[in-house]
């Protein structure tokens, strides 16, 4: 599937939380805006939102990895075509023409009827 952007997207995390499935992580708040995330934190100090849906909840305070994960996101501009390979939370995880890989939120983008 595809999509065009309708206003331009920068990432807000330069080094993005990053972790492997089976690892353990503190696990915070969840996210007002995006109840689907939640603020977790690495033992290497990295911190960031992460799908509350791929942690299994431990009850320390911390959670297990189900899945591979990073935060990363996007720099697009208005009006730029990306693919989309999968949705989570109100995120797409998107890939530009360059063959860069990371997340977009859902409200900046028009997705587009796809021709056979």
């Amino acid at each position: 599937m595809r999509a065009r952007l309708l206003s331009a997207y920068r990432s807000q995390y330069p080094d993005p939380l990053r972790f492997h499935a089976g690892q353990v992580v503190e696990l915070g708040v969840r996210d007002e805006e995006w109840p689907d995330f939640a603020w977790v934190r690495t033992a290497d100090n990295r911190a960031g939102w992460a799908p509350v849906a791929w942690l299994r909840v431990l009850d320390d305070g911390h959670a297990e990895a189900l899945r591979d994960y990073t935060a990363q996101e996007l720099d697009v501009d208005n009006g730029e075509l990306v693919e989309l390979h999968h949705e989570h939370g109100g995120w797409w995880w998107s890939e530009r023409a360059n063959g860069a890989q990371g997340w977009l939120p859902a409200r900046d983008l028009e997705l587009l009827e796809e021709t056979p």
